[in-house]
């Protein structure tokens, strides 16, 4: 059993930066993918970015350009690098991780971007 345990979120003006984080219980150098998921008040929950065991990287269209996923399997944390933040980046972020065709979700953190 893994658990991911997200950190980082917090308030934010509009334009400013965040960096959240993944830490795993165990190992994710199996995980693939790992991921960002969001999910805004009233919506349902999205994909923000992805990232594979060997480094591939896939992001929404509404995030390109902005954030930035990256993962370090030495330390099992997946990180989450957010710039020029956006009022409608507003959401709780999810960290998911596919290990071994289970599906593992974190509690979620909480962004708030204001304007």
């Amino acid at each position: 059993q893994v658990q991911l345990v997200e950190s980082g979120g917090g308030l934010v003006q509009a334009g400013g930066s965040l960096r959240l984080s993944c830490a795993a219980s165990g190992s994710i150098f199996s995980a693939n993918p790992m991921g960002w998921y969001r999910q805004a008040p009233g919506k349902q929950r999205e994909l923000v970015a992805t990232i594979t065991s060997g480094g591939s990287t896939n992001y929404a269209d509404s995030v390109k350009g902005r954030f930035t996923i990256s993962r370090d399997n030495a330390k099992n944390t997946v990180y989450l690098q957010m710039n020029s933040l956006k009022p409608e980046d507003t959401a709780v972020y999810y960290c998911y991780a596919n290990i071994v065709r289970l599906n593992y979700w974190g509690q979620g953190t909480q962004v708030t971007v204001s304007s």
